[in-house]
């Protein structure tokens, strides 16, 4: 079964996230930029923290 196929079948039973990001001090939700801040958003490089051994 393909992803668009399952992602069908289960719609119903899926429900809605809201993705929140930092913007200027304080948290936004993405879906609230404008088209300009979307494409900021998307460009933004993904990082993840090295657990240190001390």
């Amino acid at each position: 079964m393909s992803r668009e196929e399952l992602l069908k079948k289960l719609e119903k039973k899926r429900t809605k996230c809201i993705v929140y990001t930092r913007v200027m001090g304080y948290h936004r939700p993405v879906e609230s930029f404008n088209v300009g801040k979307i494409g900021e958003h998307k460009e933004r490089t993904q990082f993840v923290e090295n657990i240190s051994n001390r």
